[in-house]
């Protein structure tokens, strides 16, 4: 070897050293260090290697990328752990390319370099390569077997998934686990529950997964029955079990679940938020809300979701703008989900404008964000706003589905524009190839009867693919009550008992229809037969807020402190109203 200019020149050599060739390196590098200091040598030690790979995760997890790169890049000598490492941190960081060049550049690859790669492109959404990576492999150990069958798992890809489950050679706990909240996430809870039976080993997310699937299925029962079974309860577990109470309606049982959580998490603080909203306690989702806040606990989107629902039911506007508020504060006002929930909240809290300008500033919509605000205009009977946005919606290249229509009929009946709502249901059929639901036919009807066109309301009755249900004979009753149609409103009101006995507005109709056109022993009749089955008529309120105070208008009552004046403010706007050709009646004003 010739080195020349020694003096003026500084030559760095870097050389991997083995552990166990570490005597002959010692000599080599006394050789170098011989030659007057003019060549620098420089090794990392097993030690010190291990302390740069655990530097790169650390930075890699911390988001700087750049560092942990720089620092791979910088060492003299690295191990197979160094380039996966670098590998995980790349794809970690949305940079599968750059973890693939540096797979194919590696000197040796070991089994763990080929499992990190099949997890960054199923992290990505890459099923198919990274299956492509599990078939190439030149040799697997279970948890190569174990993330490629997760992977069809995740993606719904069931039929793969089983395929490779009944190929592994060896299953651990993870397998078994894997495969039975697959089968049970896909409806098939009964296969679930054999493969969980055959299982010599469970650990909590086994006991776990196979309860969840039970609650998810609707198998509640089941669910309580292995819950007890279960030798150790976590926090998942019994967050699926307040899950499943609050789904039967029992959220009594729920919050004594949730209340012996002694360290809970922010999903069993949704959990039980989101079960009293879903199930009409809104107020007691709002105070739980509070108690939340005051242990410190930070809301998710979930939470802010739950909140708006029970905001929605109440009508509270302004704790609905509270919610958002908070969400906003929180930086997750650019969540769809969340986005989609403020504009109903806003909605149904009477603040159309509001839901327009949550929509108009989302940076990205989905299919629910474009029929939310078309039922948000529906509701309040904006036709040129809903077509509008329905328009809208086609440019931009989403294609409407079943709730769209429903939404456009709802529009049509809340404008009365019944001709429009034939074209607009023939449309969904011809051109979608959307299949009519029960919903769609009540719909429809209910818009025809009110526009008094029984016959096509009569046609598309008999051309249902399925038995009318309760809603569309209800609505042919209610049009007929409203027309004095005494024929169909007998035929409608003995199609609606059929179909629920205890229905005590058939039971008035059908009396109104009598009374209208002077059958008063049928009046008697129909009255005394309602008593008889122990029937009431449910009384009629509404409600509105006002500085945070909710007032209840019920009929009947006129204890409120203000009801004096109310009335007067009512007999104002009823003489306004009888000025401008309106027939009104606010003989009676009852509140609580």
């Amino acid at each position: 070897m010739y080195f020349s200019n020694f003096h003026s020149t500084f030559i760095y050599i870097f050389i991997f050293i083995p552990p166990i060739a570490h005597m002959k390196s010692c000599k080599l590098a006394s050789f170098f260090q011989s030659l007057n200091g003019s060549v620098q040598i420089t090794i990392l030690s097993q030690r010190e290697i291990s302390r740069h790979n655990l530097q790169i995760g650390s930075l890699a997890r911390a988001g700087n990328i750049t560092a942990a790169r720089m620092l791979f890049d910088r060492m003299p000598n690295r191990d197979v752990v160094s380039w996966n490492a670098m590998i995980t941190a790349h794809w970690q960081n949305n940079n599968l390319p750059e973890s693939k060049k540096l797979f194919i550049s590696m000197p040796a690859r070991n089994i763990v370099s080929w499992n990190t790669m099949i997890a960054g492109c199923l992290n990505n959404c890459l099923v198919d390569e990274a299956f492509a990576y599990f078939l190439e492999m030149p040799k697997r150990n279970v948890a190569s077997w174990n993330v490629m069958m997760s992977g069809f798992v995740k993606f719904d890809r069931m039929n793969e998934a089983e395929k490779l489950f009944d190929e592994m050679p060896e299953r651990n706990v993870i397998s078994y686990t894997a495969m039975l909240d697959g089968l049970a996430r896909n409806g098939k809870i009964d296969c679930a529950r054999k493969l969980f039976d055959t299982m010599a080993v469970r650990n909590l997310v086994s006991w776990a997964a196979m309860i969840s699937g039970y609650v998810e299925n609707g198998r509640f029962e089941e669910a309580r029955y292995l819950f007890h079974q279960m030798p150790e309860k976590n926090l998942v577990v019994i967050t699926a079990m307040i899950t499943g109470y609050c789904k039967e309606g029992k959220v009594e049982a729920a919050r004594s679940l949730f209340d012996g959580i002694s360290h809970k998490d922010i999903v069993s603080w949704n959990a039980m938020i989101a079960g009293y909203s879903h199930n009409g306690y809104g107020e007691e989702a709002l105070r739980l809300h509070i108690l939340m806040m005051e242990v410190g606990m930070r809301p998710d989107h979930a939470t802010i979701i739950a909140l708006l629902t029970a905001c929605s039911a109440l009508s509270l506007l302004q704790r609905g703008r509270q919610s958002h508020a908070i969400s906003i504060k929180t930086r997750l006002d650019s969540d769809i989900s969340l986005c989609n929930a403020l504009m109903t909240m806003y909605s149904r809290c009477g603040s159309i404008g509001d839901s327009e300008l949550v929509f108009q500033t989302m940076q990205n919509r989905d299919i629910v964000s474009w029929n939310t605000i078309i039922a948000a205009f529906a509701q309040h009977g904006l036709y040129q706003k809903v077509t509008g946005f329905f328009l809208d919606m086609e440019e931009d290249k989403f294609i409407p589905n079943g709730v769209t229509f429903l939404s456009l009929l709802s529009a049509c009946g809340h404008s009365g524009k019944a001709n429009e709502s034939l074209q607009w249901f023939n449309l969904m059929v011809s051109r979608y190839e959307i299949t009519p639901m029960p919903e769609h036919y009540g719909c429809l009807v209910d818009i025809l009867c009110r526009a008094g066109m029984w016959d096509e309301a009569c046609k598309h009755v008999k051309d249902m693919p399925f038995e009318a249900k309760s809603s569309v004979w209800g609505s042919l009753l209610g049009a007929c009550q409203m027309y004095r149609n005494l024929k169909l409103g007998e035929v409608a009101a003995e199609k609606l008992l059929q179909l629920d006995p205890k229905c005590s507005a058939a039971y008035i109709m059908l009396s109104n229809i009598y009374a209208a056109v002077g059958m008063w022993q049928e009046v008697t009749r129909v009255r005394e037969q309602m008593n008889r089955c122990g029937l009431k008529k449910q009384p009629g309120y509404s409600w509105t807020e006002i500085s945070d105070k909710v007032h209840i208008f019920l009929v009947g009552d006129s204890s409120h402190p203000d009801i004096g004046r109310i009335q007067f403010e009512l007999k104002c706007i009823g003489l306004h109203m009888r000025n401008s050709g309106a027939e009104v009646d606010v003989s009676y004003c009852i509140c609580q």
